[in-house]
């Protein structure tokens, strides 16, 4: 795996340290730890129904504050700060991201303060009847301004017994500047397949004045096959407070199975610096997908046969899963509560319960994201997602003992993944409680090897076997012969799940193929050919070309193309190929995937050195190239602006920096920077 850098370490680290130092920042609370934060407090009702929650449902990181509905109130409740001193202040903008998951009816919430912890002015309120994530900007001007201990309070008003759980993270208080871009983020997925791409990227414009045009440097890949990236001017009116997403027009070439770092920087602000260049820079890692899966969603349910209103969801989730067979993987965890619990609860199911922040059941979570309801269109929708996982396992019984093969295949490197296996039954009857319900579907019976999953890494196009052998007799299975098996790569950190699979049943693991190559002969011919599965009799192969169904129920082991050959080959790209094996009953293995580079128009590999001297320098800095040609040299100050760019198209280059200011340059050469100390 190569991976690119195109902006010095030194300049990324100082451009962060700057951004948690910025000046005009009066609070930024992410709230990582398991308690409220020093000097913070809860006012008016609800005082037990704040909780940290170990989740980042509000599109933070882990942790959020969490708002549960019980103890119900009908009221107003608030989340109170420590005091901010806010003298010479006369406004602030207040930020935060939530997520409201509804039960029913309408909801406010708002901002107020306070000098004296009684009397609160309200700077700004809205009320919310969808569940959802969102984002809240907003400027305060309270008769608190000014003051030198004001206290700031979010606060929730209603019946919270019609709310079933709603999240918050990222608090910022901040002093506007006069004029303030903000770059918000780097909008190209973190997993991308290959191809060409502009820069998606975000701003918001967080100072006082109007926007009308700004200009941004990007760094990142080779920028369609013709060097690196120039700077972009957009126009655009952008109000305060206002977000817009752009794209420039300039493309990046991304191969697949690389990762890349992208970098992009705003150079000006209505032609002129602004204000705060901190929060100018961004870096974001993107690795690029070989190809992509069909998604299989994971639904883990929270449940309880102690529980009534868990019946309606039970028999709405039956009759779902009916209806949308080899669309689902399902996993529902039987939880000790309300009342006495449900008698299947495990400990197990706890730990999920824990990870999840689950503080009530009925709960359903969707890949990791937890939904209010899961409806047809919702199950859909996330089947219709790419996925660039794919997973087959299989599991026999002898006895008590179930015997389980599972293969974890992707598409691109996945490092400290977690593959999870659970043991299900399809129906039990032996949990009955008091809600009325009489048998009970999926119910997880034992994780294996525990509910914290195992942790693998998986090189792009190869995939990770885990092989567990485990007596149910200690579980409460009440028949053996009714078991399935769900399978899931899941991101622990961010709870994102990758990819689902319910494993082959009472049969044989389905082994992949193995030792694929694949090479060109010349521009006329694609060579491939791979070894039989180490155990098992396919009945055929599926192979693919980027991503592309090539050849179906392909039975030999050698395989030529000769139709695709000459323009894969001239293509400049590098191309992949993947086999499946097939077996009977339409069953299939993972697949096993390998790059393959065309002839022409690939950048030679030789290894290009640069010489830059004298450093530190006074008055010149001489740039000589070990066996190419340099073409452009470009300069960056501390703060990531271009201030010089100098076209050579030579093996060696003078520059004059006698008329550069004293501190630290960046000398950009054909991709490559190198560190400058101008004395």
């Amino acid at each position: 795996m190569r991976r690119f850098y195109f902006l010095a370490l030194t300049l990324l680290l100082s451009v962060t340290m700057f951004a948690q130092n910025r000046a005009t920042t009066l609070l930024n609370e992410t709230f990582d730890g398991n308690e409220l934060p020093s000097g913070w407090s809860i006012g008016g009702l609800g005082a037990e129904s704040w909780y940290m929650s170990p989740t980042n449902n509000a599109g933070g990181a882990a942790n959020e504050l969490l708002l549960y509905y019980y103890p119900s109130f009908d009221g107003i409740s608030r989340i109170v700060t420590a005091p901010i001193d806010l003298t010479g202040v006369e406004s602030v903008i207040f930020t935060f991201k939530h997520c409201l998951d509804n039960y029913s009816g309408e909801h406010k919430l708002g901002i107020a303060t306070s000098s004296d912890g009684i009397n609160w002015n309200t700077g700004w309120e809205q009320n919310y009847a969808t569940s959802g994530q969102f984002v809240v900007s907003e400027a305060i001007a309270t008769p608190d301004m000014g003051n030198s201990n004001v206290l700031f309070c979010m606060f929730y008003e209603g019946d919270s017994y019609n709310i079933n759980n709603w999240y918050f993270d990222d608090f910022e208080i901040f002093v506007q500047d006069n004029l303030d871009l903000q770059l918000v983020s780097i909008d190209i997925p973190s997993m991308t397949p290959a191809g060409e791409t502009g820069l998606i990227f975000t701003v918001q414009n967080i100072g006082k004045t109007t926007i009308e045009s700004f200009t941004i440097q990007p760094q990142g890949p080779t920028v369609g096959n013709c060097g690196t990236f120039n700077t972009e001017t957009f126009e655009a009116t952008i109000a305060p407070l206002e977000k817009m997403q752009f794209t420039t027009e300039q493309y990046f070439t991304l191969q697949p199975g690389e990762t890349y770092d992208i970098d992009a920087n705003i150079v000006d602000v209505n032609g002129t610096q602004d204000e705060d260049p901190t929060n100018d820079n961004l870096t974001k890692v993107i690795s690029v997908t070989m190809g992509e899966f069909q998604r299989i969603p994971m639904i883990e349910h929270f449940s309880s046969s102690t529980c009534g209103p868990c019946v309606s969801v039970n028999n709405n989730m039956n009759t779902l899963t009916a209806n949308n067979p080899g669309k689902f993987t399902y996993a529902k965890y039987q939880m000790n509560w309300p009342n006495s619990g449900d008698p299947y609860y495990t400990e197990e199911g706890g730990v999920r319960r824990d990870y999840y922040g689950c503080n009530a059941v009925p709960m359903l979570f969707m890949d990791g994201e937890s939904q209010g309801n899961i409806t047809q269109e919702v199950l859909d929708s996330y089947y219709n997602k790419p996925a660039f996982a794919d997973i087959r396992g299989a599991f026999n019984v002898e006895g008590n003992t179930i015997n389980i093969t599972a293969d974890f295949m992707s598409y691109v490197y996945m490092e400290n993944i977690r593959a999870f296996v659970s043991v299900n039954e399809k129906v039990t009857t032996g949990n009955v409680g008091n809600n009325g319900e009489t048998e009970f579907h999926h119910v997880m019976m034992k994780m294996l090897d525990n509910a914290e999953g195992n942790t693998i890494s998986i090189n792009a196009g190869e995939y990770q076997r885990l092989e567990f052998s485990f007596d149910m007799s200690s579980t409460n299975v009440e028949d053996m012969n009714d078991l399935e098996v769900a399978l899931w790569l899941q991101d622990y950190e961010t709870m994102e799940v990758m990819n689902s699979h319910f494993a082959y049943a009472y049969t044989e693991h389905c082994y992949p193929i193995q030792n694929l190559t694949a090479e060109f002969d010349g521009n006329s011919a694609i060579n491939v050919t791979w070894e039989a599965p180490e155990y098992g009799t396919p009945i055929a192969y599926n192979i693919y070309i980027n991503n592309e169904l090539i050849e179906e129920n392909y039975t030999e082991m050698t395989y030529q193309n000769t139709e695709l050959a000459n323009d894969l080959y001239n293509s400049g790209n590098d191309n992949v190929i993947m086999v499946v094996a097939l077996y009977e009953d339409e069953k299939t293995s993972v697949g096993v995937a390998k790059i393959f580079t065309s002839g022409v128009n690939i950048i030679e590999k030789a290894e290009t050195t640069f010489n830059v001297y004298p450093n530190p320098a006074k008055d010149f800095v001489k740039i000589s190239a070990n066996n190419n040609q340099i073409s452009t040299v470009r300069v960056y100050n501390m703060l990531g602006m271009m201030v010089d760019e100098i076209e050579v198209n030579s093996n060696e280059v003078e520059i004059n920096v006698s008329d550069y200011n004293s501190g630290i340059y960046f000398f950009n050469i054909d991709g490559k920077t190198y560190k400058i100390i101008r004395n």
